[in-house]
């Protein structure tokens, strides 16, 4: 064999071995792990117990449990006691192309009694206690250089002008609230140990710039005695990071199977080139992303579905346990019955559908779509 040809074969060799290197790991499941805070930014501090410390801990539990699962890959935003811009937390994520992105944090507040976890999506709720926790957690922009400039158009003391910010809130909410379900259904798991809390939205801007499913879990009030001792304790932290860690694996398994392959493949958004101006209406800002005209969607093979909630306990489809509702199915499914509201092969009816929900207090409503009787994505059973 000649020169040329030897250089050929090493050629196709290398190829066919990048091929399969990037196959095998576009099949991988990534989860980038968020440390909340860090270095000079110690995040809450109550009795000696320091959030960044806390976080950083949990996290590398939740890690290196995870890491110990085939075709599961993990991405750290900091592993050591650093400072990480909020805005490049994200980005860590999204140049990893990380199939979910997990914040950890530990809550505090004033009054010492309050206790449990919460588990936040992205979204503009304007309930006052969450957007309390956003602005706490929105306010570390301040310690960034030059962050005025970075974050043009947003106030840290007032979260509803994000909304001003080309919002991708709807995006990936159906997947993100999946997640944030699991994380809050097996905290309530550790009974006596801690409880959930529930899960909430705020706008959190390490969320909104992650573009991919995305939660920040709160994991307990280290305000609270006792417990902040069990948060800053290596068995507190070791039940908290497999309460977290085993949420992580059934929405894996749930939505990317138990192989590793992914089930359903989105394509994330390109970020917003600049912010847009700021709306004197957050709510008509809100309306106007939610009503965008869209094409008429329709398929005779696609049923569209508005989930209104998913709890451990069994309930009659009558419409006084769902605030008037009727039309109620039920799912079983991963230990929770997953109520829906409503039944058509239109999706802008399934709009209508969800508004309805919404308006009785459902706000943490959002459609779900089956083609001959499987879940599917709604993208894959509007295409």
């Amino acid at each position: 064999m000649n020169t040329f040809n030897k250089i050929k074969v090493i050629i196709t060799f290398l190829t066919i071995l990048m091929t399969i290197t990037t196959y095998g790991q576009s099949n991988s499941f990534k989860v980038t792990l968020d440390a909340g805070h860090g270095a000079h930014d110690f995040g809450a501090v109550y009795s000696g117990h320091v959030e960044k410390n806390i976080a950083l801990a949990i996290v590398l539990k939740v890690g290196k449990m995870l890491e110990a699962y085939p075709k599961v890959d993990v991405n750290y935003t900091r592993k050591t006691d650093v400072f990480i811009d909020l805005v490049e937390r994200a980005n860590i994520a999204n140049r990893d192309n990380a199939s979910i992105f997990v914040s950890i944090h530990c809550n505090a507040n004033k009054n010492t009694s309050a206790a449990g976890t919460e588990t936040y999506v992205m979204g503009m709720n304007k309930i006052a206690s969450n957007l309390e926790a956003a602005k706490k957690e929105n306010s570390v922009i301040t310690l960034e250089k030059d962050y005025k400039r970075k974050y043009e158009g947003f106030d840290p003391n007032s979260p509803e002008t994000m909304i001003g910010m080309k919002l991708m809130q709807e995006e990936y909410l159906e997947n993100s609230i999946s997640l944030a379900s699991k994380v809050e259904d097996e905290f309530e798991k550790l009974g006596k140990i801690i409880r959930g809390g529930g899960v909430k939205q705020a706008p959190f801007m390490v969320l909104h710039k992650a573009y991919m499913p995305r939660i920040l879990i709160e994991t307990g009030f280290i305000s609270n005695p006792k417990e902040g001792a069990l948060l800053d304790s290596e068995s507190g932290q070791m039940e908290v990071a497999k309460a977290i860690t085993n949420a992580i694996m059934r929405y894996k398994n749930e939505y990317y199977g138990s192989g590793g392959e992914a089930e359903t493949v989105k394509v994330a958004p390109k970020p917003a080139e600049k912010p847009v101006a700021v709306s004197n209406s957050v709510q008509n800002t809100i309306d106007s992303i939610k009503s965008k005209p869209a094409a008429t969607q329709s398929n005779s093979d696609a049923v569209f579905k508005v989930q209104i909630n998913a709890i451990s306990k069994k309930l009659p489809l009558v419409p006084k346990n769902f605030k008037g509702l009727d039309n109620i199915s039920v799912d079983y499914e991963n230990k929770l019955y997953k109520y829906m509201y409503g039944k058509t092969s239109d999706y802008n009816e399934a709009k209508k559908l969800l508004s309805e929900a919404k308006s009785k207090g459902y706000q943490y409503a959002f459609i779900t779509a089956f083609v001959g009787g499987k879940k599917v994505s709604v993208q894959d059973a509007i295409k």
